[in-house]
C-alpha cells in the first residue's frame, strides 16, 4: 500500500506520479524524495540511486527521473534506516 510520508493517507497510485500530484488529505507533494522507495537517510546524497542529482528540499516536488513511489506504511523509512544502521554497528564489533 502506498501512503503519504507526511500524514499516512493511503494514496491511490497506479500510474506514474506527476510533479503536480498532491496528497488528498494534507495537500503536500506526493512526488518528493521522502515518498520515494530509493530515499535512504544513511546513503550518500540520501538516495540509493548513485546517479541521482543532489536535491536540497527532499520534502518538495522535484524533477528526479528515478522516483519510485514508496510502498511502506507511512513515514519516510528513517525508522528502518536507523534500525539497520544500529544492527550493522553492533555486528561490526561482535567477536
Amino acid at each position: 500500500m502506498k501512503t503519504c510520508c507526511f500524514c499516512g493517507c493511503e494514496l491511490k497510485v497506479d500510474h506514474i506520479v506527476s510533479r503536480q500530484e498532491i496528497c488528498p488529505r494534507c495537500h503536500r507533494d506526493v512526488r518528493c524524495c521522502l515518498n520515494c522507495a530509493l530515499y535512504d537517510a544513511a546513503a550518500p546524497n540520501q538516495c540509493r540511486e548513485p546517479q541521482s542529482e543532489a536535491i536540497r528540499e527532499r520534502d518538495r516536488s522535484n524533477f528526479c527521473d528515478f522516483f519510485v513511489c514508496n510502498d511502506t506504511e507511512g513515514g519516510t523509512g528513517d525508522e528502518n534506516t536507523l534500525k539497520r544502521v544500529q544492527d550493522e554497528w553492533e555486528n561490526l564489533f561482535k567477536n
